[in-house]
């Protein structure tokens, strides 16, 4: 809150070095630790997301201490989309967006053009593959990338990418209950903010982190040149020497989960 001064008496106004105020209590406004060389839109938004984070984990916290039912739930996600990550209640949400005959919580447009679709669950639900299979249902039908699960305190981005079959990817996760910092929070749901969704910088850190996931590293690890490699290496290393297939059913066995497929 920015603190009001009373106006200044003439006198007051050619003194050269005002006075300093002394015992004032107000406390001045926090704000989002900048990341290097940010623009100002940047730690503004942070800085108005991080705000948010913390003015609703109390009203977040006894929404779960009672059990609240969704609709109560989606009365504070609603707030939370306006105040901490900025959309338009009016010009950037669609309640009850109609799919075929069905209906998700939430479309989102950014610019005009429907970007994602949010599904809202009580507060005590654990979010899980039910729950994604829906929100998906929609977005393979309306050709758009981004769902996003939520139930008030648990926040799940989740991105489509079309094919036979589609790919999802788990982009964000985080849990405005937890343990972790404010500062941790929002560095997460920055990239839901309706300043970072216009500059498309969710598409960047899918990518990023697509590019690193731990299917693409196993990829790469059973791909033809890196096979060769490890198999030079093992044989300068310990002088055996072993057959591509055979390192490669290894790693496999041994090295790579089987559950990253």
């Amino acid at each position: 809150m920015v603190g009001q001064y009373p106006e200044s008496s003439p006198a007051a106004e050619i003194t050269a070095t005002p006075p300093p105020v002394v015992g004032t209590d107000e406390p001045k406004p926090v704000r989002a630790a900048r990341p290097q060389g940010a623009p100002k839109w940047e730690t503004d938004a942070r800085t108005r997301l991080r705000a948010a984070i913390q003015k609703y984990s109390r009203p977040l916290g006894e929404l779960a201490e009672r059990d609240a039912n969704e609709g109560d739930t989606r009365l504070l996600v609603t707030d939370f989309l306006c105040d901490g990550l900025g959309f338009d209640k009016y010009a950037d949400l669609t309640t009850e967006y109609q799919v075929r005959g069905e209906f998700a919580d939430y479309g989102v447009r950014v610019e005009k053009q429907l970007t994602a679709f949010i599904e809202v669950k009580r507060i005590s639900t654990k979010l899980g593959p039910r729950h994604l299979r829906q929100v998906e249902m929609y977005a393979v039908n309306e050709g758009v990338e981004w769902m996003i699960l939520t139930n008030g305190a648990v926040w799940q981005v989740w991105h489509l990418s079309p094919g036979m079959p589609v790919t999802i990817d788990l982009v964000i996760e985080t849990d405005l209950l937890s343990s972790a910092t404010p500062q941790q929070k929002t560095s997460e749901l920055f990239y839901l903010t309706i300043e970072a969704l216009k500059r498309k910088q969710i598409d960047e850190l899918w990518k990023a982190r697509s590019a690193t996931s731990p299917k693409a590293l196993a990829a790469v690890l059973r791909s033809e040149n890196v096979l060769e490699a490890v198999r030079r290496e093992l044989r300068r290393a310990s002088g055996h020497r072993i057959e591509a297939p055979e390192l490669l059913r290894l790693l496999n066995d041994t090295v790579i989960r089987a559950d990253i497929g």
